[in-house]
């Protein structure tokens, strides 16, 4: 079923909810929306009440913000947690996984929080961006230059090679990746890749974490996964054997370390 909630800034949010039992709010990362983690939320809808939503700029919702702040995305959570009863459980992909950490550090009704290889810098030598990237992502995408912005975000925050950047223009799923860019700002903001992640903050969460990562993913983000499960008092870290950051496209596994986490 499919509602449109309103943010504490007038922003219409389309949230999707199906199955019965406690809430668990599902947060995509960059370049996704809602459709991206319904598999995963077909998965534990047996056990849950699972609530996706598209996060402001992308998919359904639209955004009434003048300029891109990081209080935005929290208060859209925030508003999804009133519109699910005022608490629940959440998982983040990403840079969904940032915003889901960043809920708790900033006070909203989060009992539980698991994340999936989420978007920080976690050590001094990994690479990163210059710190103008997000003016420069706001640039492109007020010029609207929709392409423009997903090749700079894909190769200057990713740091995937150009070769890969025109391999992936020429796919099938390129429009769909163009349609999210509006939204890539807040996806940097939220990581700050060019500086470290936040520990004094990580470190004052106190609801129970549970960090995953796949043993085939990048070592910036397996480093930052196991950053968090080391920082964050009493937290889980578990590895995917044969997993990647793609694991929304394989979501059984996924599922099944979700629902023992949130049971």
């Amino acid at each position: 079923m499919t509602t449109n909630i309103t943010a504490r800034d007038g922003t219409t949010l389309a949230v999707d909810t199906i199955g019965q039992g406690i809430p668990v709010i599902l947060i995509g990362g960059a370049f996704n929306d809602r459709s991206t983690v319904a598999e995963l939320g077909a998965e534990l809808a047996s056990g849950f009440t699972v609530v996706t939503y598209d996060r402001r700029g992308r998919g359904a919702s639209d955004d009434r913000s003048e300029d891109y702040l990081v209080a935005n995305e929290v208060d859209d959570l925030a508003t999804v947690i009133e519109h699910v009863g005022g608490e629940a459980s959440v998982f983040g992909h990403s840079s969904g996984a940032v915003l889901a950490l960043e809920g708790v550090m900033r006070g909203l009704t989060i009992d539980r929080v698991a994340v999936y290889e989420p978007s920080y810098r976690a050590e001094e030598n990994q690479p990163k961006p210059p710190a103008d990237v997000h003016d420069r992502l706001k640039a492109l995408l007020a010029a609207g230059d929709r392409d423009g912005a997903t090749e700079l975000f894909l190769g200057e925050v990713v740091g995937v090679p150009a070769e890969v950047i025109a391999g992936m223009k020429a796919g099938e799923t390129w429009p769909f990746m163009v349609d999210k860019a509006p939204s890539l700002p807040y996806d940097v903001l939220l990581s700050t890749p060019w500086q470290l992640m936040p520990l004094e903050r990580i470190a004052g969460i106190g609801v129970p974490v549970l960090a995953v990562y796949g043993d085939q993913t990048s070592p910036g983000l397996a480093a930052a996964t196991k950053t968090v499960a080391a920082t964050v008092p009493g937290a889980e870290l578990l590895v995917m054997t044969g997993e990647d950051h793609a694991v929304l496209q394989r979501p059984a596994a996924l599922a099944a370390t979700l629902a023992k986490f949130f049971g």
